[in-house]
């Protein structure tokens, strides 16, 4: 039976700043000057340097600023005598307030929606009754990026995240979509420093691959030979291949020039009558082997005994874009131990669903010398640092997501931020499944041992019985991957899935099956070819280690973490069937 205590994780000292982000700004506030806020690498203050302050920038008034921005709203006031801007540069939800006067610069081309800014001037308190707690009054404005409102495409009014997938260039620019880009940005670093915390190395797998790691089959191919077709169509169109007769005619003038040589050298010709008619015998062969090369040309793709003949594609042997680093990430776990990778995983699924995407990022990491309860152990932790890292560090954008998308969002990080995660096996989860549907509970899929829990299921296990995150383990090996290892009943193998409300499974992982003669026997049982995989096998013939490892699909993190409904509109560039914008 797996132990459900909670893990004791040790943690490597001077690896993480021992302040959140409020605490540094709050520090920062006593007695700093607005030159020392200047960004590093820019002629500016950022925006949230000023705002994000705990005094909200009231301890600024009066010092002189530069600032960079897109106006998101403008409105000329005193019969046009001067005008306010709201100005945002991204770094933070909140815009800063701004007042130019008509003397300064041409109010009509600050106040469109859309017009970038630099601006130089002094920060001053409000008048009070205001919400401001500092706003800028502008002595220079020293850059203007006009926009032309009768072509915008975002203006003032309230757009659909619909319309904002049509302009997905643009989108950045409004405010859901820049909260969305620094959660995730946030969530990448708490990340990264989650395992660096822990001791694991950061391993880059490749993006292109031999192995399908799902055995799943749904993969997007790599190949240059349609390519290499089109470019070889357009050229026998432009220089036709010679005929048979041509070629017939180029080995007769071979023959001949070889019966020439021989008659030569017969006759004992001098050596330089020899040698030019070798020469020319040479000459004779080279034309032959190109007309010969050339008449073998076929349109098409290459086919061998009926098959496309891979052989001659750019890797000598199909390749794919990876459906997941780990099968590659494992060859490290078993030479250094504790790794992880986190990158753009893509899946040839075509699924219009609110959380399906042909491109998604992963994290994967890999644990030698660990089973599946230290497997569910780190799973727990690295959630539960990220929903706290949030609520540290990006406290702001989660307030804007709670207003305007999900109000019980940053709630729902506290409770898994400070909750013990549930785990039950899955036979005990689908009994609780039947015992939900004898008493009058209806699911869409019908709850049966061996069938693979569908969303309803899983989020009735996290927001109706437990009302908390749960992890399943230990599920049928009919519907898990060849990897996992089997357990002693033969029907399971020692696999495990983070459910969480609001998305369902969050995180799938499992502790890798070790022993070469199972795995090998677990390959042929679901029919997958042993050649692509002998190298995985490798891994089990020569210093075979216990090791665990699982997945978090990130864009799934951003899902749960701000209650966005569609996985489209919290990745910077969504790739979808029928869509893949710049």
């Amino acid at each position: 039976m797996l132990s459900l205590r909670p893990p004791f994780i040790l943690k490597l000292p001077n690896l993480v700043p021992k302040m959140s982000l409020s605490d540094q700004m709050a520090a920062a506030s006593i007695s700093t000057s607005a030159s020392a806020l200047k960004h590093a690498f820019s002629d500016r203050v950022p925006i949230r340097s000023i705002l994000c302050l705990p005094d909200g920038g009231a301890s600024l008034s009066g010092q002189r600023v530069r600032v960079g921005g897109w106006v998101k709203t403008g409105r000329k006031q005193g019969s046009g005598s001067f005008a306010f801007l709201e100005v945002s540069d991204g770094t933070c939800p909140a815009n800063l307030q701004v007042i130019v006067d008509a003397s300064v610069a041409d109010l009509g081309s600050l106040v469109q929606t859309g017009t970038c800014v630099q601006l130089e001037g002094t920060l001053k308190e409000p008048p009070e009754g205001t919400k401001q707690k500092i706003e800028l009054r502008v002595e220079e404005v020293v850059h203007v990026g006009p926009v032309d409102p009768a072509k915008y495409p975002l203006p003032k009014t309230k757009l659909t995240l619909e319309f904002l997938r049509d302009v997905v260039h643009l989108r950045p620019k409004t405010n859901t979509i820049s909260a969305i880009a620094r959660i995730r940005n946030a969530l990448a670093y708490a990340t990264h420093t989650f395992f660096q915390n822990h001791g694991f190395l950061y391993i880059h797998t490749p993006i292109i691959t031999t192995s399908d790691c799902e055995g799943a089959g749904e993969m997007f191919q790599v190949t240059t030979l349609i390519s290499e077709a089109d470019k070889l169509e357009k050229e026998l169109v432009k220089n036709p291949p010679p005929s048979e007769s041509e070629v017939e005619a180029a080995r007769l003038v071979v023959k001949e020039k070889g019966e020439a040589v021989a008659q030569l050298k017969a006759a004992k010709a001098s050596q330089t009558d020899i040698t030019e008619a070798v020469a020319v015998l040479s000459k004779a062969k080279e034309s032959l082997s190109k007309l010969e090369e050339r008449f073998k040309l076929k349109p098409g793709i290459p086919q061998k005994d009926g098959k496309i003949d891979y052989g001659v594609d750019f890797f000598a042997r199909q390749a794919f874009l990876t459906v997941s680093g780990q099968l590659q990430v494992e060859t490290f776990a078993c030479a250094v131990s504790t790794v992880y990778t986190f990158g753009p995983t893509f899946r040839a699924e075509n699924s219009h669903t609110s959380r399906h995407l042909a491109e998604f990022w992963m994290v994967e990491p890999e644990i030698a010398f660990a089973d599946l309860k230290d497997d569910m152990n780190c799973a727990e932790a690295y959630v539960k640092f990220l929903c706290k890292w949030l609520l540290d560090n990006c406290f702001d954008d989660m307030e804007f997501m709670a207003k305007n998308c999900d109000k019980g969002c940053i709630d729902r990080l506290r409770m898994v931020a400070s909750t013990p995660f549930e785990r039950v096996s899955y036979t005990e989860a689908v009994d609780i499944l039947i015992e939900a549907v004898k008493g009058g509970k209806q699911f869409e899929n019908k709850v049966e041992w061996g069938i693979d829990l569908a969303s309803e299921h899983e989020r009735f296990l996290t927001e109706v019985k437990y009302q908390k995150p749960v992890i399943v383990y230990n599920y049928p090996k009919g519907i898990k991957a060849f990897y996992m290892r089997l357990n002693d009943d033969n029907k399971t193998v020692a696999a495990m899935d983070v459910l969480v409300p609001k998305v369902g499974e969050l995180i799938g992982g499992s502790q890798r099956e070790e022993r070469y003669e199972n795995i090998r026997d677990r390959i042929l049982e679901m029919g997958l070819p042993t050649e692509p995989y002998e190298w995985y096998l490798d891994l089990r013939r020569y210093g075979t280690v216990k090791h665990s490892g699982f997945g978090l699909g990130f864009e799934r993190m951003i899902l749960f973490a701000t209650g966005m409904d569609n996985i489209r509109d919290v990745i910077p560039f969504p790739r979808y069937p029928g869509r893949a914008d710049l």
